[in-house]
């Protein structure tokens, strides 16, 4: 089977084309449907042998089809025939998960690494718990497949009352929460009807880049339906409109003519529009200075020499925000704006001089376009325009020198300066950090990124304990990258979980586990007796989820000498996750934490506006 996603993008036009003529015609007109039904068996002939298709195997069938190696799931009644039909295709394999939550999460995990991603879950009980993963899948524009078992359908048109159900007869709630957080959400109580909403629902996640829900009830998961058409009907998307596209870049090209400092600013959406090439393609026609939003990190390579750093309003990086300040022409490039983003909505970017590039919209002062893909309009561009060196300039004259890094004394205290220096040698090209919802964010930040590595971040979600379950997902997703997780303790236990499944997949994720026995980014936000946190034996842990035949390990470091010595024994350790739980001081976090936090809890304590 050809491989539709690569890492994070559908395969070019090229080989889509190659891989569609190998399809067989099997597509089913609706003609033919209704003679269809009388039959026992769909089936598609290829090869010389005959294959029987079910709703349930046409489902994997298509997931495979996207590119998916694996799908997630937490067994229950209602699902069961359905993962049994999963099981099926030999081209995935089957990854059970601890709970619905971590399901979700660790498909969301898998989509960043690999395009998309599929989790199951059985009615109600699994299905709302998966909703909050499934809601930030939506938050963070990631085309994940939520399938639900549900209720048999001759229970629908009873008096019945169900278990796993609010104790009425209306089944359809979950449907309807189910439309809010995704952008297709469909019920299938047909076998005829199936492989016209799975293809539905599939296309357009993988349009969208949003999440995406199927609910099959129980008793039609095996039950016999169409063969699968070409899968060129769900991955091929429409094209930019061609006059719109030429407006707009003619717009655009006008709008950078006339300002004499422009530069760009990339925001985290330009991967789910799939535009990174083309964004740096228009870099290098500008000549100008590229600075990246937080959550966009490794988005734009930062080894690139027009690369300036994070721009955070006041936690910028040194002189970026000076930059953004002083430009006359901000090109902002998949960029999202939120209280988080723009600290307190104290850096958000709007007016005359602000060109705004999402995934199917441009607009700026007097012009609005739409129904354009971004990678289009960045490449058209790239060939409008000329060099705008300016920001580059003085970027040169006002940028600081970083200071020497000061190698801490072994037997000290373990503090957090020294813990981030000890990462950065990890990092290669062939390396993701994800950094949780808090200081390690900040942490995170300080990291200098070669080319080819990525870092994953939930910035507008922000849902504490994504990270755990997220890397078991990633890693999965991407079995050839080293991963490296910054995860705080009070995240940790909310989905601490996911570990016993990289031990049981035997995943090589390291994880720096910061213990400083709180929230400690509720603190600088507001802080009281609600942001400390149990303690655990967070090393001792790994040892209860290794059992009789984990390979994981678990570490207390206290020093930079002992952080040292885990790090080594961690890169030898290739049959399991390494924890390494890292003491420091609970007051022991970044400045930038300090700040943001101070300015989001000024944008939080607003007053009311007068009545």
């Amino acid at each position: 089977m050809t491989t539709i996603y690569s890492a994070n993008n559908l395969i070019g036009q090229k080989d889509l084309d190659s891989h569609t003529k190998k399809q067989p015609n099997t597509e089913i007109t609706s003609s033919r449907k209704s003679s269809m039904v009388q039959d026992k068996m769909r089936t598609i002939r290829n090869n010389n042998t005959i294959e029987t298709y079910t709703v349930g195997s046409y489902l994997a069938t298509r997931l495979s089809q996207i590119g998916l190696k694996h799908h997630f799931v937490v067994a229950g009644d209602y699902t069961l025939v359905l993962l049994d039909q999963l099981l099926t295709n030999k081209d995935m394999k089957q990854i059970c998960c601890s709970n619905e939550l971590n399901c979700g999460f660790s498909a969301e995990g898998y989509a960043r690494a690999h395009g998309a991603a599929a989790a199951i879950v059985t009615f109600s009980v699994g299905a709302l718990s998966a909703f909050d993963a499934i809601g930030g899948a939506y938050a963070e524009n990631l085309p994940v497949i939520l399938v639900s078992g549900a209720p048999n359908s001759n229970d629908r048109a009873t008096e019945h009352l169900l278990h796993h159900t609010l104790g009425t007869h209306d089944f359809t709630y979950q449907l309807e929460m189910a439309k809010k957080i995704t952008c297709a959400a469909v019920t299938i109580s047909s076998a005829v009807d199936a492989p016209d909403k799975i293809d539905y629902a599939i296309r357009t996640a993988l349009r969208e880049s949003k999440p995406a829900y199927i609910e099959i009830a129980c008793n039609i998961a095996s039950a016999p339906c169409a063969a699968p058409g070409p899968i060129s009907s769900v991955i091929n998307e429409e094209p930019s409109d061609t006059e719109t596209l030429q407006a707009a870049v003619a717009a655009a090209a006008e709008f950078l003519r006339t300002k004499k400092k422009p530069m760009l600013l990339i925001g985290s959406k330009l991967r789910s529009a799939d535009a990174e090439q083309e964004a740096i393609e228009l870099a290098d026609a500008l000549g100008c200075s590229v600075a990246v939003m937080a959550a966009a990190k490794s988005f734009f390579p930062e080894d690139h020499p027009q690369f300036i750093g994070i721009y955070w309003g006041e936690i910028s990086a040194p002189g970026a925000q000076a930059i953004v300040d002083w430009s006359d022409g901000v090109i902002c490039i998949g960029a999202l704006f939120n209280d988080y983003s723009t600290v307190g909505w104290t850096s958000e970017q709007k007016g005359a001089g602000v060109l705004i590039a999402d995934p199917h919209r441009v607009y700026m002062e007097g012009y609005d376009f739409s129904r354009i893909h971004l990678r289009d309009f960045l490449s058209g561009l790239a060939h409008k325009v000329e060099k705008k060196e300016a920001t580059m300039v003085e970027f040169a004259r006002i940028k600081t020198m970083s200071p020497t890094e000061i190698i801490a004394n072994p037997n000290e205290n373990l503090m957090r300066v020294e813990l981030v220096r000890q990462i950065r040698p990890l990092i290669t090209a062939n390396t993701t950090v994800i950094a949780e919802t808090g200081d390690s964010w900040f942490n995170g930040m300080k990291l200098n990124l070669p080319g080819g590595a990525r870092f994953e971040i939930e910035m507008q979600w922000g849902h504490i304990g994504w990270s755990v379950p997220a890397s078991f997902g990633y890693a999965l997703g991407a079995p050839d990258r080293r991963i490296i997780a910054l995860i705080g303790d009070g995240a940790f236990q909310l989905t601490a979980q996911a570990v016993g499944q990289m031990i049981r997949e035997k995943l090589p994720v390291i994880i720096f586990l910061i213990n400083n026995h709180g929230y400690t980014i509720e603190v600088e936000i507001h802080d009281g007796p609600y942001n400390n946190v149990k303690n655990w034996d967070y090393a001792g842990l790994v040892k209860v989820f290794n059992a009789e035949d984990g390979q994981g390990l678990g570490m207390r470091v206290n020093n930079g000498g002992e952080l040292a010595e885990a790090i080594r024994v961690a890169l030898a350790n290739h049959d399991g996750p390494t924890l390494i739980e890292c003491v420091i001081d609970r007051d022991d976090c970044t400045a930038e934490l300090i700040s943001w936090g101070h300015l989001v809890a000024k944008a939080n304590g607003r007053p009311p506006l007068p009545q």
